[in-house]
């Protein structure tokens, strides 16, 4: 027989990806360009050149065999002290190759994250809103998610929700900062104010409870505000990210796990990682592409786009009516929807050629999310649907 837990996920498919095949569709009748598809965070602009000559190098004058051969079971060890360098120098840490982990995304950096530091039958605990698939993640792994409700005002940590959940069954805290879908960045008061909480709780409940940190969006902060390091807070902590927005890589599928050299058992976090890739298929991410990130990791795409979208779309939404607190980065942001059912909002934007992302997945009914990842120009464009569907829909 087949697996009856998979066979009833299909009832449960991603909203989000419902609404790209949505996009899709009707882009297929009216022409792309007329559908505003803020469904899916898909980076809309090119990896930098530097990347691609890099690949065209390597391709061309390494030899092949060796180029596309299987990584070593810990990942190609010139990459991992290259990304352990490039991390030291833009945040002070002190890692070396031992703590880092090349791996499949920042899906694949979580998947080995969550084994390494919890047991099933234990609890993750994160904060609303958060990535709809942490689900399927924590799940998966054995393990429960517990999800603190959102502070609505800012998007920052409630403590007192949090330290309600937390008990002697958390194994990990679980955040994703600059946060999809809010945009919001976590404060360096924020991460001072976690991490001593989950000093405190540790020695209250004789373990460490580590910290993962889901950091895909890291280099994309408005403003010129300084790019927080959770690691730097807190010892016991995991860095899980990807180079997918950085750079610009998504399907290149390329990540890693950066084990703070401070937390419990530092030594052995990686080799696990190792052992893990064993049970879960996540192992030997390209060699291609690990090298090829090597050479690029004090880089990114030309990210500035993004900033120039949010300011755009912030302003009309608040033009509109809209409650909603302005990014600290991104390419999301996260409205509160003009009635109380989220759902029933974004299905009838799709009248007007709008594709919005309901917030109830992502753990905060009534809000809905904007993934502006799009061509500036058809950001604009975008405004005229949208005021049409305010003015029609909530006069």
């Amino acid at each position: 027989m087949i697996a009856e837990q998979y066979k009833a996920m299909l009832q449960g498919k991603s909203v989000i990806r419902q609404l790209a095949e949505w996009s899709t569709a009707r882009g297929a009748e009216i022409g792309y360009e007329n559908v505003f598809d803020y469904s899916l965070g898909n980076p809309s602009v090119p990896c930098p050149a530097h990347f691609t000559e890099v690949c065209r190098r390597l391709l061309a004058e390494q030899e092949p065999v060796a180029l596309h051969g299987y990584s070593p079971t810990l990942t190609l060890p010139a990459v991992r002290a290259a990304v352990a360098d490039s991390l030291n120098r833009r945040f002070g840490m002190h890692y070396t190759k031992d703590h880092l982990f090349m791996t499949s995304g920042a899906a694949g950096a979580l998947a080995h994250a969550l084994r390494c530091v919890a047991v099933p039958g234990q609890k993750i605990l994160t904060f609303a809103p958060f990535f709809p698939e942490y689900k399927p993640y924590v799940e998966g792994a054995g393990l429960t998610l517990s999800v603190v409700p959102p502070r609505c005002e800012d998007f920052q940590i409630d403590f007192a929700a949090a330290e309600s959940l937390l008990d002697e069954t958390t194994a990990a805290v679980l955040i994703n900062t600059p946060n999809n879908p809010s945009g919001a960045a976590y404060s360096a008061d924020t991460l001072e104010r976690l991490a001593a909480l989950l000093r405190r709780k540790s020695a209250e409940y004789g373990h460490h409870i580590f910290l993962i940190s889901d950091e895909p969006y890291r280099e994309i902060v408005f403003g010129g505000a300084a790019i927080q390091y959770p690691a730097r807070f807190y010892e016991d902590t995991l860095t899980c990210y990807s180079f997918s927005k950085s750079l610009s890589l998504p399907g290149e599928r390329i990540g890693y796990v950066a084990v703070n050299p401070a937390c419990e058992d530092a030594e052995f976090i990686v080799p696990m990682c190792g052992q893990i890739s064993r049970g879960t298929g996540h192992n030997c991410p390209a060699s291609l592409i690990q090298l090829a990130v090597a050479e690029c990791l004090d880089e990114t795409s030309d990210l500035s786009v993004y900033e120039t979208n949010m300011e755009l779309i912030y302003a009309e939404l608040k033009r509109l009516g809209f409650t909603v607190v302005k990014p600290g980065g991104t390419f999301y942001i996260f409205p509160k929807a003009l009635e109380e059912n989220a759902a029933a909002f974004c299905e009838k934007a799709k009248k007007y050629d709008l594709a919005l992302v309901p917030g109830d997945s992502f753990g905060c009914p009534g809000y809905f999310r904007m993934a502006y990842c799009i061509d500036t120009d058809k950001v604009r464009r975008s405004f005229a649907a949208l005021r049409a569907f305010v003015a029609a829909e909530y006069p």
